[in-house]
């Protein structure tokens, strides 16, 4: 709990206070992937395989996008540095610790942005649904992922919904908004890669399956190039007698 108080100290003077209140679940998220590491490795590297492959045989690399940034662990940041001329990490936190780490391996092509894409903002102004519109604008655009990021949007807005008064936003909000990140990465002109996950499960000791939800809210996923599965709540971190595992897929939506 030290380490967790002292992370979010860190990250908030580096935060801008409109975002400060997601600070602490990206401690969590943080805290959990230090607990979690032997059984989120496999994920983590079927997740960097993709993005890789994804980028194997384009030919230009000037700017590489990454939505849905956060810890780095599911990024192969490193290589995603050597291969392009700028990548631009896109998060609504960037903790302390990453930009520590970033600065610690001299990763100086790197530019941190932090942002809400979910479009959560604009159904509430009534505007025209574009959460991805921004990317228009960066320049010399090769290449956009979206790191394990679109699940998170449907659950995050659903989490923001309760706290809203009752028909203060459509009922079908989040999922209209998952629906909206998908055609904004496919109407990219550049190569896009979406690693996702689609689904999750609660097992016990014995394997049987207790529960099982659609985490993309009822709208189809985009043909996958590889799926595997990632014991996000492994037996022991939530409770001795069940595991919550999710499905994932890799896939791209833009024709080059």
């Amino acid at each position: 709990m030290i380490a967790e108080a002292l992370l979010h100290l860190a990250t908030l003077p580096l935060t801008s206070p409109s975002h400060r209140r997601f600070i602490r679940s990206s401690v969590s998220l943080w805290s959990r992937a230090r607990r979690c590491r032997k059984a989120w490795a496999e994920h983590e590297r079927r997740s960097q395989k993709a993005m890789l492959e994804a980028i194997a045989d384009l030919k230009q690399r000037r700017t590489a996008v990454v939505l849905g940034s956060g810890l780095l662990r599911d990024v192969p940041i490193k290589a995603l540095v050597e291969a392009f001329d700028t990548v631009v990490l896109i998060d609504l936190v960037h903790l302390a610790s990453v930009r520590l780490s970033l600065k610690a391996r001299r990763l100086g092509a790197v530019r941190l942005i932090e942002r809400d894409v979910s479009g959560y903002d604009q159904i509430e102004a009534r505007e025209p649904l574009e959460p991805l519109g921004f990317l228009r604008q960066v320049p010399y655009l090769d290449f956009v992922v979206s790191a394990n990021l679109l699940s998170q949007i449907g659950r995050g807005v659903q989490r923001r919904l309760a706290a809203e008064a009752k028909g203060r936003m459509p009922d079908d909000t989040a999922a209209v908004l998952v629906e909206a990140h998908l055609r904004g990465l496919s109407a990219l002109a550049c190569r896009t890669c979406l690693v996702t996950d689609i689904a999750y499960a609660v097992i016990d000791r014995t394997g049987r399956t207790h529960e099982r939800s659609d985490l993309l809210l009822g709208i189809s996923p985009p043909a996958a190039i590889d799926r595997w599965r990632w014991p996000v709540a492994p037996l022991g971190e939530e409770s001795k007698d069940y595991q919550i595992v999710h499905d994932v897929i890799a896939s791209r939506l833009s024709p080059r």
